[in-house]
């Protein structure tokens, strides 16, 4: 109706003696046309999408469109490129992104000897004070055929703490310096949920996983609020010129919450936040519920929780052991009683409860514990969700346990995790298909800063489920990659319903929140190796352009 009585008027103006041509009564604030719309709804596809006060008021037609075009409308034109309902990265650590701009960044370093090279770049060129912390190497496909280890730093910085987080951000290596001033040497006992590694000679590797990291974090000098809201602005800047217009943020400082909604109020977010504070902060959430800006971009209702650590440092609770170390099964790295207590308050306080588990007993212990809560009806969610016994995939769907999973993982992890693994427990590994498949509600993610978090490469690996030379393992079942229809629906519908807002975000409908994503690629008919080459052309967050490449 409301196109037609548009349509009408247009055309009494057509009609009318040559005066100033008048301006639509409702213009539109921003038109995009000139490439493939994808709306994630029905129809499928349209020619434009218009937009008002931040919200869609048009999806449809070009000559509709052409109707709301006023004095002050901002055209774009796609110029070919593909729109897309906005992508959400349903898990990311989100000052983690600025502090990877910020600091030493191992990422990419193809040996040990590559990232000790690095280091020694990094401490000639910005001569830092105090202990040095980096972040990013991961030794998957390294010629030693280790993990990096205090004997690769040891000659560069002998005199000088260096701590450098593995990219999964659940084991680090500290040089001698390192170990020395924290106290932690070969008598040292690992805390519960923590590992101090020991080579065959039983000394010290300099590698702490999970917990133990604990015994260096007083070594790091507390980041102040400038450092924070540097990172907060390096990570906004990221994040859109990937083309992600929301955040799902994972263990979120209690600060951080408080200096987020005072950014925005100065208005200075342009992401849409979704805040899952770290439980062991969480007091204030708790005792005040959920919370939101006024404007909706800032919110913060979920509680970050974890069972386990990560496949690649072995920190995964597995059942049974590691297929390449029989002495391990991995940690449980918050004890049973107090994760069952959080989860009983955050239940009473109305908080969604957000519990990290990667290894096949992590996920089952968390299904243990989320059913005798009662959870259905809460959209509780499992980060990660890597490895689960196939019995237990049709238990997310009966208790409405959301699969909140990260289809880069699955690239980066092949090279490892059929070792880690062995071949049975592969089959319930990054099984997003037989998730969705038993009535699962997959949000897909990056993890970023541990993976490198474009929104491009999600999509590929999800779809194509080979890493970024086009390479697949024999025992990678091929199976459990996505339709693009699938892919699509995981970064966008999906984590608006994982957020609770699937009647504002999601797709492209009239009355929606004017989130919207383009790239230079089609995602939807391009070939599989294409889809990584591309990149956002166009970031818009509630009506507003916030990147816009050239």
């Amino acid at each position: 109706m409301l196109l037609r009585t548009l349509a009408a008027a247009c055309a009494l103006a057509l009609a009318a003696p040559a005066v100033a041509e008048p301006v639509p009564p409702q213009a539109a604030d921003l038109v995009i046309w000139g490439g493939p719309i994808y709306t994630g709804a029905q129809p499928a596809t349209v020619q434009a999408v218009a937009v008002r006060g931040g919200r869609i008021v048009q999806v449809g037609a070009r000559a509709d469109a052409q109707a709301l075009v006023g004095q002050a409308t901002r055209i774009v034109d796609l110029g070919g490129a593909a729109l897309f309902p906005g992508f959400t990265d349903s898990h990311a650590h989100l000052r983690g992104v600025g502090e990877r701009e910020l600091s030493l960044n191992l990422e990419g370093a193809a040996s040990a000897a590559e990232a000790a090279q690095r280091v020694k770049a990094h401490l000639d060129a910005r001569k830092p004070e105090g202990p040095i912390w980096g972040r990013g190497w991961i030794e998957t496909g390294w010629p030693e055929g280790r993990f990096l280890e205090r004997g690769d730093i040891d000659p560069i910085a002998p005199d000088r703490p260096v701590l450098l987080t593995r990219a999964d951000g659940h084991a680090l290596v500290a040089n001698s310096a390192a170990l020395k001033a924290a106290g932690v040497d070969e008598t040292t006992v690992a805390p519960p949920g923590g590992e101090i590694l020991k080579g065959p000679d039983g000394r010290l590797t300099g590698v702490l996983v999970d917990n133990a990291m604990r015994l260096v974090a007083s070594l790091r000098r507390a980041p102040t609020e400038a450092d924070r809201r540097a990172a907060f602005e390096a990570a906004f800047r990221v994040e859109t010129a990937y083309g992600w217009t929301g955040v799902h943020s994972m263990s979120v400082a209690w600060d951080d919450v408080d200096l987020l909604e005072r950014m925005n109020a100065e208005g200075g977010t342009p992401l849409r936040i979704y805040n899952a504070v770290d439980a062991a902060q969480a007091g204030p959430l708790f005792e005040g519920g959920p919370r939101a800006t006024r404007d909706g971009l800032i919110v913060t209702r979920a509680v970050k929780l974890y069972e386990d650590g990560a496949l690649g440092s072995r920190g995964a609770a597995l059942f049974e052991p590691y297929a390449d170390a029989p002495g391990a099964r991995g940690l449980v790295v918050t004890p049973p009683d107090r994760m069952r207590a959080f989860m009983a308050r955050a239940h009473a306080s109305g908080i969604q409860v957000a519990a990290h588990a990667i290894g096949d007993r992590g996920n089952a212990e968390v299904l243990d514990m989320m059913a005798a809560e009662n959870v259905r009806g809460l959209r509780w969610r499992i980060e990660h969700a890597q490895v689960v016994r196939p019995s237990d995939i049709p238990r997310f769907a009966d208790l409405e346990v959301i699969a909140s999973m990260q289809p880069s993982h699955a690239i980066g992890d092949l090279h490892f995790a059929p070792a880690r693994l062995g071949d049975a427990r592969m089959r319930g590994a990054y099984a997003w298909t037989s998730m969705r498949r038993a009535g699962v509600v997959v949000a897909g993610g990056s993890d970023a800063p541990v993976e490198r978090g474009d929104p491009l490469i999600e999509f590929y690996a999800a779809v194509a489920r080979k890493d970024l030379n086009g390479f697949s393992a024999p025992n990678w079942a091929p199976q459990e990659a996505l339709s693009r229809e699938a892919a699509l629906a995981i970064f966008t519908s999906a984590p608006a319903y994982a957020r609770f807002a699937e009647v504002e975000l999601g797709t492209i409908e009239v009355g929606k929140r004017a989130d919207l994503s383009a790239f230079s690629v089609d995602l939807m008919t391009a070939p599989e190796s294409e889809i990584p080459k591309g990149r956002a052309v166009l970031t818009i967050v509630d009506g507003k352009v916030v990147h816009q490449a050239p």
